[in-house]
């Protein structure tokens, strides 16, 4: 029984490495986007306000805070911690942070998470919408711009904010967030719509391999 658990455990790790070694996966069917790089969380007040979530989010945490398109296992040191940004694979429309980081014995509350994905485009696509939805507060950013930010104590509502019109470039499109929660479950969910409102199915994520 005991070679038998052993066999399975090892199975499970392998299945595990090569799906996060995988150089893209699609959308599910709703459009939603099921793999990114997460930075372990951050200590921070908690304050959830537009103005002070908009401080926070500014505030420089880490060399190339809104550059960065992060590989697995990189750290990065913030006030004396060095922390890693991992990445994670979801089967459902959301990811549970709060799953992350007690997962990972990290805190839950009072928290901020840096997240990361790359979104590769056959072909330019005008017109289209960043549509997301985070439990609780959240910034969002697509190449470089800011494009979206929800603000205070709130549950993750599937397209809760829904950004203006804007272009998705043929190849690779980096889109960046910063959730902060203050206690509680915390998780986010995100896709593009295009121009008529339907969900886009045909990218592809495509972050860096191990």
């Amino acid at each position: 029984m005991t070679v038998y658990r052993t066999i399975l455990a090892s199975l499970a790790i392998l299945s595990v490495l090569v799906c996060r070694a995988a150089t893209a996966t699609a959308p599910d069917a709703e459009g939603f986007l099921q793999r990114w790089m997460i930075l372990e969380p951050i200590g921070v007040a908690g304050q959830l306000t537009d103005g002070a979530v908009q401080a926070l989010v500014k505030t420089a945490h880490f060399p190339d805070q809104f550059t960065v398109v992060p590989r697995d296992g990189d750290r990065v040191t913030v006030g004396g911690a060095e922390l890693a940004w991992h990445t994670v694979d979801t089967a459902r429309y959301n990811v549970n942070l709060y799953h992350f980081a007690y997962g990972l014995k990290k805190p839950t509350s009072n928290v901020l998470f840096w997240i990361v994905t790359v979104v590769e485009s056959p072909r330019e696509m005008i017109g289209v919408r960043l549509a997301i939805g985070s439990n609780a507060a959240s910034v969002w950013w697509v190449n470089g711009a800011e494009v979206i930010g929800i603000y205070n104590d709130r549950q993750t509502v599937i397209d809760d904010g829904v950004s203006k019109r804007l272009t998705l470039k043929k190849g690779q499109n980096v889109i960046r967030a910063a959730v902060v929660n203050a206690g509680g479950a915390t998780d986010f969910c995100a896709r593009f719509l295009d121009a008529d409102d339907r969900p886009i199915r045909g990218i592809t994520v495509a972050l860096p391999q191990l």
